[in-house]
């Protein structure tokens, strides 16, 4: 870790704990048979990626949700379905990311979306009453808001460019192996978090 001075954290699957089958499983509960065809790890249908960039609104992702599922149900259990996958944040990895605030530049970067973001917000708010998840890094991306997503180029180009960081001396860590790929390609160091790993588990120099 001698030569990297930044570090990009992934914030699903890296911060905070997700069990994407939980979503899948309450839209199956729902009635949407086929929801792992439109909706898994490093894959989206159009529509997820319109929403995860902004591109298009709540209403609107809900109303695709709901005629994807021929549902016909209150918003409320499908933006319930949805949230399903969030889960926690362990502290230990809050605690960690404190102490490599002393010795690099720390910086967020997530694909997520407008709803997500709002339960996101309220479980961190829930383990952490006194922070702020975003007062951790030195400046926090989200997808919706920056109109880019992982794994594209630009994305990671876009933070390197804006903070003037030298893209091989910044670390990126994602639980995505598509979006780490991503990192690499734009001339980053990707890490791969492993299933049944954590940010834990990497020797940190701290």
């Amino acid at each position: 870790m001698q030569e990297i001075k930044n570090i990009i954290f992934d914030l699903g699957g890296v911060l905070i704990n997700l069990d994407n089958k939980l979503t899948e499983r309450a839209f199956v509960d729902l009635g949407v048979k086929d929801f792992s065809k439109y909706f898994g790890h490093g894959f989206a249908a159009s529509f997820f990626k319109e929403y995860e960039i902004g591109k298009i609104s709540d209403e609107e992702f809900i109303n695709e949700l709901r005629r994807l599922g021929n549902l016909d149900v209150p918003d409320s259990l499908i933006i319930k379905a949805w949230d399903a996958l969030l889960l926690d944040f362990p502290k230990e990895r809050v605690e960690l990311l404190k102490k490599l605030r002393n010795r690099y530049r720390i910086f967020l970067f997530s694909n997520t979306n407008a709803l997500h973001m709002v339960t996101v917000r309220k479980i961190f708010a829930d383990t952490f009453p006194s922070e702020t998840l975003d007062e951790h890094f030195e400046k926090a991306y989200y997808s919706n808001v920056l109109g880019l997503r992982k794994p594209d180029i630009a994305s990671y180009l876009h933070i390197t460019n804006e903070n003037e960081l030298t893209p091989s001396e910044t670390l990126f860590v994602d639980d995505a192996l598509v979006n780490v790929e991503g990192a690499n390609a734009a001339g980053l160091k990707g890490y791969f978090v492993e299933p049944g790993k954590t940010i834990l588990d990497i020797n940190w120099k701290i």
